[in-house]
């Protein structure tokens, strides 16, 4: 092996970033027990070979209150093509303005004729000391499978 491929071996920029796993999102008191959704930036950790960034922006979720310590965790990405979601209150669903994809408040899919091939992923989630911790992750776009990629 010579020189300029053990350079492109240890290169940082080849290497993923990783996450800690499950990150703190919110309190539960900041969720309303009405059970309307509430969006919220995920924010993590990042590592690759040599440098470790703290507070990145890694995505935005919906948490919603299903239980006095039970949540539920939306990621706002819409499975179709990757757009943002928006919470629409008055009509108590998520909206995606690409497509027009909707969904119902639990995610499922709202119009038949929706071009989203899934309901919106569900998020591993935990409440821990009346904190929202979550397992951030992004699954393939456009696929009817919930694919982690």
């Amino acid at each position: 092996m010579c020189i300029r491929d053990s350079f492109t071996f240890l290169d940082p920029r080849r290497r993923k970033s990783e996450t800690r796993g499950l990150v703190r999102v919110a309190s539960l008191a900041s969720l309303p027990g009405s059970g309307e959704p509430r969006k919220f930036p995920v924010l993590d950790t990042l590592v690759d070979a040599w440098n470790k960034t703290e507070n990145v922006p890694v995505g935005a979720v919906y948490v919603q209150k299903t239980g006095e310590n039970t949540v539920r965790v939306l990621s706002a990405v819409c499975p179709h093509l990757g757009c943002s979601v928006g919470y629409n209150a008055t009509s108590h669903g998520y909206f995606c303005p690409c497509h027009r994809s909707s969904f119902a408040v639990d995610g499922r899919v709202q119009d038949p004729k929706s071009p989203s091939p899934r309901a919106m992923d569900e998020l591993e989630a935990e409440v821990r000391n009346g904190d929202v911790w979550v397992k951030y992750q992004n699954f393939r776009k456009g696929s009817p499978d919930k694919i982690p990629v």
